[in-house]
């Protein structure tokens, strides 16, 4: 018996081995995780044979996407708030779930006191200061909570140059577009990075813990639900926790 299963199997496998190897799901990410996504995708990819094609950007325009319709199988959030308003809608299978916390840093590429801490942006030799745009990035949003608590928006604010996310505000940075930015801890500790510039952490006391929620849309329940709730999983495994830790982000 067992000889004639493994008769009938055998022509089989390739088959199931090219189905495994040619599947693939879409996910859209915030900007801020970009650097650790790309690594636990290749991992995720190593372990399981999915292909995880990505979609970066603000949480707020991705989120708007997921609503008109994107085929996106998963949306990883910079926040808690953008992913639950999907599952109150009815777009996503679940409510989201915290991944990692993450940190501000301010970052520049110019000769400046960062020991200062969020008070060196108040320095006249400083004229454009870039964050994300608070409407729709959560670490935008944050920044000017931390800017509020420091005393220094109103002081600040017609310096600020807005990025739609935290990846056009590095941009903005790297270019010497503008003299300092706020980002993520995550994008200053990606290899990538290293010697670009220098950065300091801003007090985490002076905004609001940045959450960072996912969920499986309902295109992805709907389409992929084996194959979207695979790589959910892994999100919240050691493997990926460990490549989140070490982009500073913070566990839950």
């Amino acid at each position: 018996m067992l000889l004639s299963i493994s008769r009938f199997l055998a022509p089989l496998l390739p088959i199931l081995l090219t189905s495994i190897a040619g599947a693939q799901i879409t996910v859209a990410v915030a900007a801020n995780v970009q650097f650790a996504m790309e690594k636990i995708k290749a991992e995720f990819k190593q372990a399981s044979g999915i292909d995880v094609k990505t979609v970066y950007g603000s949480s707020g325009k991705l989120c708007t996407q997921i609503k008109n319709g994107a085929p996106f199988d998963l949306f990883v959030s910079a926040d808690m708030d953008f992913p639950d308003s999907l599952y109150k809608w009815g777009y996503a299978a679940q409510k989201p779930k915290t991944y990692a916390f993450g940190k501000l840093v301010l970052w520049t590429t110019a000769k400046l006191d960062l020991e200062k801490g969020m008070q060196v942006l108040g320095d006249s030799g400083i004229v454009k200061i870039a964050i994300a745009d608070p409407k729709g990035a959560p670490y935008g949003r944050e920044a000017v909570k931390a800017l509020k608590q420091a005393g220094l928006y109103d002081k600040v604010a017609s310096k600020l140059v807005f990025g739609e996310s935290i990846a056009q505000v590095n941009q903005y940075i790297l270019l010497g577009s503008v003299e300092i930015g706020i980002t993520a801890k995550s994008v200053v500790l990606a290899p990538d990075m290293q010697g670009k510039g220098t950065w300091k952490e801003a007090d985490s006391t002076a905004y609001d813990p940045i959450a960072q929620g996912a969920v499986v849309s309902k295109y992805g329940a709907d389409n992929n639900p084996g194959l979207a709730a695979k790589f959910l999983d892994y999100l919240y495994s050691q493997a990926a926790r460990k490549v989140f830790a070490r982009y500073g982000y913070v566990l839950p």
